[in-house]
């Protein structure tokens, strides 16, 4: 049988809040830029993914290669 997938996703998907801000050194407070995103997002591991997430959330997703916003 298939597990169903959950509609609240998002909700914990976040396990580490501010991570990705201290990975950048971004202040806090200060909007993280998206062409930073869109940079460290090719990146691997946990930067990576956070910053892929982050767009995510924040409307883009990737078409034919780059990071669009929808």
């Amino acid at each position: 049988m298939a597990r169903r997938r959950s509609k609240r996703w998002m909700k914990g998907a976040v396990k580490k809040p501010g991570a990705l801000r201290r990975q950048l050194g971004t202040k806090t407070g200060k909007k993280i830029p998206v062409s930073q995103l869109i940079a460290n997002a090719g990146k691997k591991g946990k930067l990576g993914s956070r910053a892929r997430l982050a767009l995510v959330f924040r409307g883009y997703r990737k078409v034919k290669g780059r990071w669009r916003k929808k």
